[in-house]
């Protein structure tokens, strides 16, 4: 999987703007959880190349950037969760899943 990873608050004008013609997955992950390993590790298993195609995704270590997953939170209008996927559509987030709910399956349904 290609991850691009999500580090600084000036991406996420750079997100908003890519989401207007891709579709911009963000995944919320917590370096200290075992949960949230366990869903990165799942996404990565079940994710395909031929996604890449309909979804760009963004990883961000929410310990090291906890600024930026604040700010993910209020620009999107959803409350912090993690581990946590977002997906953001013209600059709006239109599915957000966390915890043991994070199924590649059910994202690319809105892919």
């Amino acid at each position: 999987m290609n991850w691009i990873e999500l580090k600084e608050m000036s991406q996420l004008d750079q997100i908003d703007k890519e989401s207007q013609s891709n579709k911009v997955l963000i995944f919320k992950h917590s370096t200290r959880c075992s949960i949230s390993d366990a869903a990165l590790s799942r996404i990565e298993r079940e994710w395909r190349d031929e996604f890449n195609a309909r979804v760009r995704p963004y990883y961000l270590d929410l310990i090291a950037h906890r600024d930026v997953s604040n700010a993910i939170a209020n620009r999107y209008g959803v409350e912090h969760q993690s581990p946590q996927v977002l997906m953001i559509v013209k600059g709006k987030c239109i599915y957000s899943q966390s915890h043991s709910g994070i199924r590649v399956s059910e994202i690319m349904e809105y892919a």
